[in-house]
C-alpha cells in the first residue's frame, strides 16, 4: 500500500466518500514504479498536488517522494491521469531536493506568469527551483536553489520554563498564499519538531543542567563512532553499545515529546 495515492470522492451535499486508491486510465492503482529492493525510496512516502503542469487544460499530478525527485502522472481529463509516470526533470537531470522528502508547491514565485515549484525537505527551509520557460509553456525548471534557508542551530525549548523553538526544524513543508493580504505572496513552513519537559522531581534549571553535561558526553561518543572500526572494518560494536546506553540516560532526567508548529515568513 505504501506509495498509492487515496482520493476522498466529494458529494452533492458536500460531504466526501471513504478514501480509496487513485487508479490510472488503465484501472490500475497509480504509483511510481520502482524495484522494491534498490528503488524503494522512489516510491514510498509520497506527496501528491493536483496542478496543470503541462498547461493543456488539464490537472495533473505532479508528486514528490521519500528520495526527494519528482515525478508527473499527466492529466487525460475528468479527473483521469496516464498510470505512467514522468520524472521531473531540470537541465537535463531528475530534479532533486537537498535532503529527501520532496514536497511539491507549484506557484508563479517570481511573478512572471509561469509555474516555479517551491518544495521542504528533511533538511528544513524551502528550496526553490526558478521555470525558464514562460507563461503558457510546460515548465522548463532550473535545479533547487535554497529560499529560506535550514536553521543551523535547532533549539529544541523547555516547555516547563515556557520556552518554544526559536527556529524551524526539519521535516519541512511548505505552503504559500497572501496570508496579510499585501499583494505579496507569503510562505506558511510547517515542520517536525521536539520540546523538552523536566524528568520527575527535577526542576527545569536542574534538567538542563544534566542535560549540558550528558550532551558533551554524547558529542563526544558520536564524533568517535564516526571513525571507530574493528578488525574487520565494521563499525565497533562495543563503542555503538556504549553510545547506545548513554543515549538511554536522557530519559531519567528529561523527556522529549515531538510536535510541529507551523511558521509565518512574511515577503518583504
Amino acid at each position: 500500500m505504501a506509495g498509492l495515492f487515496q482520493v476522498l470522492w466529494g458529494g452533492v451535499d458536500g460531504g466526501f466518500s471513504k478514501p480509496e486508491p487513485l487508479k490510472g486510465t488503465d484501472g490500475k492503482e497509480l504509483i511510481i514504479p520502482a524495484d522494491d529492493k534498490t528503488e524503494v525510496t522512489k516510491k514510498i512516502c509520497t506527496r501528491p498536488v493536483a496542478t496543470d503542469w503541462d498547461r493543456d487544460g488539464d490537472l495533473d499530478l505532479l508528486v514528490g517522494n521519500f528520495k526527494g525527485t519528482f515525478y508527473l502522472f499527466r492529466g487525460e481529463g475528468d479527473g483521469k491521469f496516464s498510470p505512467q509516470p514522468e520524472p521531473v526533470m531540470a537541465g537535463g537531470e531528475e530534479l532533486q531536493i537537498k535532503g529527501v522528502h520532496s514536497d511539491p508547491f507549484p506557484v508563479d514565485w517570481d511573478g512572471d506568469g509561469d509555474l516555479d515549484l517551491l518544495s521542504g525537505s528533511s533538511n528544513g527551509g524551502v528550496q526553490w527551483a526558478e521555470n525558464t520557460a514562460g507563461n503558457g509553456q510546460e515548465p522548463e525548471l532550473k535545479q533547487f536553489t535554497e529560499l529560506i534557508k535550514p536553521a543551523e542551530e535547532r533549539d529544541a525549548g523547555m516547555l516547563d520554563k515556557g520556552q518554544w523553538p526559536a527556529t524551524p526544524s526539519g521535516s519541512t513543508r511548505v505552503w504559500v498564499a497572501d496570508v496579510n493580504g499585501d499583494g505579496k505572496l507569503d510562505v506558511l513552513l510547517g515542520d517536525s519538531a521536539s520540546v523538552q519537559r523536566a524528568g520527575p522531581g527535577l526542576t527545569p534549571e536542574e534538567a538542563e543542567k544534566k542535560f549540558k553535561a550528558w550532551q558533551a558526553e554524547h558529542e563526544r561518543l558520536a564524533t568517535k563512532l564516526r571513525t571507530a572500526r574493528d578488525e574487520n572494518g565494521n563499525t565497533d560494536r562495543g563503542l555503538m553499545t556504549q553510545y547506545q546506553n548513554h543515549y538511554q540516560k536522557r530519559g531519567e532526567f528529561m523527556t522529549a515529546e515531538r510536535t510541529g508548529f507551523v511558521w509565518l515568513y512574511l515577503r518583504k
